[in-house]
């Protein structure tokens, strides 16, 4: 097992720039590491002018989501009604990210965290740049060109994958809205403010089922690796893997429509 007191000076040697702005996605299971510990390692690493983002996604509080279908299987119409009156609306300061992980809902709650205001795929943030990154997010786009991922990438962001895959890589979505020609659009709802009240909206028909086999296309010369407590992490710069993933999905995604 890794000792956590290197992470820091690992994370440097893996790429981390001081300084930088840096989205992570984390599996601490089996490390022994507390989500506090890695927190606190992350920002040693990105030092004072560093800003650490996370994904605060909130499947939970909509009826269009897999989660909620996961829920509600095999409940008959009138207990997925009941279900569905209980749940509870999305208050950014409050509504926990459980699907996200124990990293993810340590930053979030981390005293002078900021978190972005769309109910259903906000982020939380630390650090010098967080509350201008994450400002603004238009609650009818979930990961485009109005929500902190564009913003994330005119700040020339990197992407930690620590101890996971490509396959959670949520910065290939902003590729997604990039798709030329453009990736379908479909309905979404989520309750918000107060139980019951209901919100619907367009955006774009998100799918991440073929992010693993993005990853494993990117050119090597674009990621650095290293293994962490016996699982691969990679860093990478977020616009090259943005833009390379548009290309990629650009043409093989158009013939399979």
């Amino acid at each position: 097992m890794d000792d956590i007191t290197r992470l820091p000076d690992a994370l440097r040697e893996l790429g981390v720039r001081p300084g930088g702005v840096l989205m992570v996605h984390s599996s601490l299971g089996g490390t022994g590491w507390s989500p506090e510990e890695v927190r606190d390692a992350v920002l040693a690493a990105l030092g004072p002018d560093g800003t650490l983002v996370v994904p605060a996604f909130t499947p939970e509080n909509s009826d269009t989501s897999p989660a909620y279908h996961r829920h509600t299987e095999g409940m008959t119409e009138r207990e997925k009604a009941a279900f569905r009156a209980s749940m509870p609306p999305f208050e950014p300061d409050a509504t926990p990210c459980p699907a996200m992980g124990a990293f993810a809902e340590c930053v979030r709650t981390t005293p002078g965290a900021v978190r972005s205001a769309h109910p259903q795929t906000s982020f939380a943030g630390l650090g010098a740049r967080a509350e201008e990154l994450l400002f603004g997010h238009d609650p009818h786009c979930h990961l485009g060109e109005r929500s902190p991922m564009a913003a994330l990438y005119a700040a020339d962001a990197q992407v930690l994958l620590l101890r996971v895959g490509f396959e959670v890589c949520t910065a290939f979505h902003l590729a997604e809205y990039r798709m030329n020609p453009p990736a379908p659009t479909r309905t979404y709802r989520c309750v918000v403010k107060d139980k019951g009240n209901w919100i619907e909206y367009e955006d774009l028909s998100l799918y991440d089922g073929d992010f693993g086999e993005i990853g494993a296309r990117l050119p090597h010369d674009l990621f650095k690796e290293r293994e962490f407590a016996g699982k691969p992490a990679f860093l990478f710069g977020m616009r090259d893997a943005v833009d390379t993933a548009r290309h990629l999905m650009s043409g093989y995604r158009a013939e399979m429509t």
